[in-house]
């Protein structure tokens, strides 16, 4: 991970993949509504954050490098590598990019995207026909949208960890969490005891395995 050229101040690639994924994510997620945008808009400051410290300026390199320089002497660590800072720490000397925390976020990413992808699609049937979304991901999960969200922030964390990323994430986790309920709460108003029956059986965020799938509408 030594003598490769320096890779920041490259601007023109944090311009086109901060866009790449935003409207990667915007066409898995589709937002409407207020919520929609804002918990959208969130989700895309993280990244234009990310990949401006990945790309851009090394702005946690450069407040850590005392520290790394000292325990890591043989590391560029302006080089694009060694931003893969947990391969560092956990002693990868291979490339990162086939590292085991690079290879991780990509199973947190995909399924992130995956989850926003499928719960889009019965979400938006269940809108169209004013009932109430139980099926697909709403059948473990009853917010597989905000867990999509921050499942793609986690997985870009573990491949690229920053000072900033790592600040905003248990905010935004935070937002997201004070979004779903108020979104409970007006499905609630809704849909009454339908809803009641479905959110007493499906949890929120972390599907059990006692969970049975079926139909709570009627």
């Amino acid at each position: 991970m030594n003598g490769t050229a320096p890779a920041y101040g490259l601007w023109l690639l944090v311009l086109v993949n901060s866009a790449v994924f935003i409207l990667f994510a915007f066409s898995f997620s589709k937002p409407v509504t207020t919520r929609d945008w804002r918990s959208f808009g969130a989700f895309s400051a993280f990244l234009v954050a990310l990949f401006t410290e990945m790309y851009g300026f090394p702005l946690t390199i450069y407040l850590l490098s005392g520290w790394l320089q000292s325990r890591y002497p043989g590391v560029d660590f302006l080089s694009h590598d060694a931003g893969h800072l947990l391969e560092i720490l956990f002693g990868w000397r291979a490339n990162p990019h086939f590292g085991p925390f690079h290879l991780l976020s990509f199973v947190f990413i995909g399924g992130g995207f995956w989850l926003l992808s499928s719960a889009w699609k019965v979400l938006f049937a269940a809108q169209t026909s004013h009932t109430l979304a139980v099926t697909g991901p709403y059948a473990y999960i009853r917010h597989p949208q905000y867990a999509g969200f921050v499942l793609i922030m986690l997985g870009f964390l573990v491949q690229w960890p920053t000072i900033l990323t790592l600040a905003m994430f248990p905010v935004l986790v935070f937002m997201y969490v004070r979004l779903a309920r108020r979104e409970a709460r007006e499905v609630a108003a809704e849909f009454g005891e339908a809803y009641a029956r479905y959110a007493a059986r499906v949890p929120a965020f972390f599907p059990r395995p006692d969970v049975q799938h079926r139909d709570t509408t009627g």
